[in-house]
């Protein structure tokens, strides 16, 4: 096993962004692997669903330029987890396409590997008859029917899926759907090193130099993992690990502090320390992943309707105490003017200024001097959501409220036209674990990229 091994993660995202001086400060250090994190369900469902990607398509051919031409060039494994942003076929695809357009343009011979990470509703069903689907906290169980409506369906890989393909020889690996540590892990756990160290690690560069100080998506990070620790820096001088950002990075996105949960096994954070290098870098160590029953996590959306949006702003004090009840006034209204189903049709109403963020949780319910009020309709249609939004609108907008003074309109609109049209409308279906199974094994499809294309 080599002493040390380098992961260099340029950015949060694919197509986040970094700065060229913090790359090539990075790969003068001659890294090991260059890995991204490529995508999150954080954004929602509607991106899995719709199969479009939600990063702009020119920031992720620009930042797989850099790495994917350091890379073949300097003989460094390049691999993406979550390609696309949710990893599903479609996603892949889009992704695919861009590092070929990359190899004709700059020239670049290599061997690529993909590796889908969709899922056969069938493989589902048999699954759910089973018993071996297991519902997420605060998610109901799963039903056929939700498998039935679900437009896509993936489940997160762990690292062995990255690890076949690297064996296989492949330069450049693009994963489906993956479990965010597991395209940092999978090489170095390959080589030797242990595995709570590198997913740990993993878990941290994940997001790059966010886990610095001040932290950012947009800048590269490394970690240096060894056979006690790992440790992280950065190549900006704005920037610089502290023993607080990397221990409150760890705990990003998780609720045990101790306990972090992944494909076949639970890293745990009990006896992990860290501490400063110096200034500007913290070691990391004591991670240990300890083996459990090997389950992966289902992701699938489901088309639910199709959005019409208004944002206005009001700033009569008269109306700001009365808010909650004249809202269900012109709700009222509009639903038995329409004659709603009201099961089909959801009209809601965010007010910013009150509690328009935590709603109902919101610990410091204070009300300001203003609100903004952003009109959300959902219907089972385009036309029918435009029509039940702007009717909401200018019926907010004349209302008549007990106390109001003026007439000349309740709300004020920053923008002409003022209702949007927002298309489709996905709600996650499938947010579940699933037993690992021979079905879900990941298999990969290797090329060989030439700048005259894919070698038959």
């Amino acid at each position: 096993m080599a002493k040390t091994f380098k992961i260099l993660s340029p950015t949060a995202i694919l197509g986040y962004g970094f700065p060229e001086e913090s790359f090539l400060s990075a790969l003068a250090e001659s890294p090991d692997l260059i890995a991204v994190d490529a995508g999150s369900s954080d954004p929602g469902p509607h991106y899995l669903g719709a199969g479009k990607p939600f990063t702009d398509r020119a920031g992720v051919k620009r930042d797989l330029r850099y790495m994917i031409s350091a890379g073949v060039k300097q003989g460094i494994p390049v691999v993406i987890g979550t390609a696309g942003g949710s990893g599903a076929a479609p996603h892949l695809a889009w992704c695919r396409e861009i590092v070929l357009e990359i190899a004709r343009e700059e020239q670049l011979s290599f061997t690529l590997a993909t590796i889908p990470a969709d899922v056969d509703k069938q493989i589902v069903h048999q699954a759910l008859d089973a018993g071996n689907i297991t519902a997420l906290d605060f998610v109901p169980p799963l039903t056929h029917q939700d498998i039935d409506d679900s437009t896509a369906i993936v489940a997160q890989m762990g690292v062995e899926p990255f690890q076949r393909a690297l064996a296989a020889g492949a330069q450049v690996v693009l994963g489906g759907r993956a479990y965010d540590p597991a395209c940092f892990a999978a090489l170095p756990m390959m080589q030797g090193f242990d595995e709570g160290l590198a997913l740990h690690c993993g878990k941290i560069l994940e997001c790059a130099a966010i886990a610095a100080t001040p932290g950012s998506g947009s800048d590269c990070a490394m970690g240096i993992l060894d056979d006690r620790g790992f440790t992280l820096k950065v190549f900006n001088p704005k920037r610089k690990f502290t023993e607080t950002s990397a221990a409150a990075h760890t705990l990003y996105e998780k609720s045990d502090p101790y306990f972090l949960p992944g494909p076949g096994g639970v890293l745990n954070l009990q006896a992990c320390t860290f501490n400063a290098v110096n200034e500007r870098e913290v070691y990391v160590s004591g991670s240990r992943h300890e083996t459990t029953p090997y389950r992966l996590k289902l992701e699938g959306a489901r088309l639910v309707g199709y959005r019409c949006l208004t944002i206005a702003g009001v700033r009569d004090p008269i109306m700001i105490a009365g808010i909650e009840t004249i809202l269900e006034e012109v709700k009222s209204s509009v639903v038995s003017n329409l004659s709603l189903n009201a099961e089909e049709i959801h009209i809601t109403f965010h007010l910013y200024g009150k509690n328009g963020v935590m709603g109902e949780h919101e610990p410091v319910p204070q009300v300001g001097h203003e609100l903004g009020i952003v009109l959300d309709v959902v219907a089972p249609d385009q036309p029918l959501a435009n029509s039940v939004c702007s009717l909401v609108r200018s019926t907010l907008l004349h209302y008549g409220y007990e106390g109001r003074i003026a007439t000349a309109g309740n709300l004020a609109f920053p923008f002409s036209p003022s209702d949007v049209q927002c298309g489709a409308v996905y709600e996650f279906s499938i947010y579940h674990l699933i037993e690992a199974s021979e079905a879900l094994r990941f298999p990969f499809i290797l090329e060989q990229v030439t700048p005259e294309g894919v070698l038959a």
